[in-house]
């Protein structure tokens, strides 16, 4: 498996795999995949890679800016997917490194990612790569999936750079 920058002749494989996690229904509550092109414009070029076997995509993972404003130009949010097929294999703690490695290169100081508490996957990913739980975002949104509409929870994870300036967390 290597990981490489996440590029436009991927396109067709990310977003399979992003459908898949929608198709799912405890990865995101996107209930359609966007176009290519929205897809990649709310993604950090620089901070964007996928998992390949010599075959095919296994995963991918980007950053996405939290806001526009200049306050936090160093925080960013995890996205990450992982084709079901491949999942196990180590795709998402190497995507998720990847991912870590590139935010401090880039002078990012945090990271957060909001996770429907139901996958415990992901939630064991982010926190074996030092992300800290920060909180529940209850009821936060409304779900349309499987024929029916529910509110759901968000778990939000934050992960703080030792190495880069930013401000420390509550605890240390």
């Amino acid at each position: 498996m290597e990981i490489v920058p996440m590029l436009p002749e991927h396109a067709p494989e990310v977003l399979a795999i992003y459908q898949a996690g929608v198709d799912g229904g405890n990865a995101t509550f996107e209930t359609a995949v966007p176009a290519w092109e929205r897809f990649s414009a709310g993604k950090l070029p620089e901070h964007r890679f996928v998992a390949r076997d010599a075959e095919r995509v296994l995963g991918w993972a980007a950053l996405s800016p939290t806001s526009e404003r200049p306050v936090y130009a160093g925080v960013a949010e995890v996205s990450i997917y992982i084709d079901p097929a491949a999942q196990g294999r180590g795709a998402g703690r190497a995507l998720l490194g990847a991912l870590i490695d590139s935010s401090e290169r880039g002078g990012l100081w945090t990271l957060t990612a909001g996770i429907f508490p139901e996958n415990a996957a992901s939630v064991r990913l982010h926190e074996s790569a030092g992300f800290r739980f920060v909180g529940v975002r209850e009821r936060l949104g409304r779900h349309d999936f499987g024929g029916r509409s529910v509110w759901r929870d968000v778990a939000l994870y934050e992960r703080r750079s030792p190495s880069i300036g930013g401000p420390p967390t509550p605890d240390g």
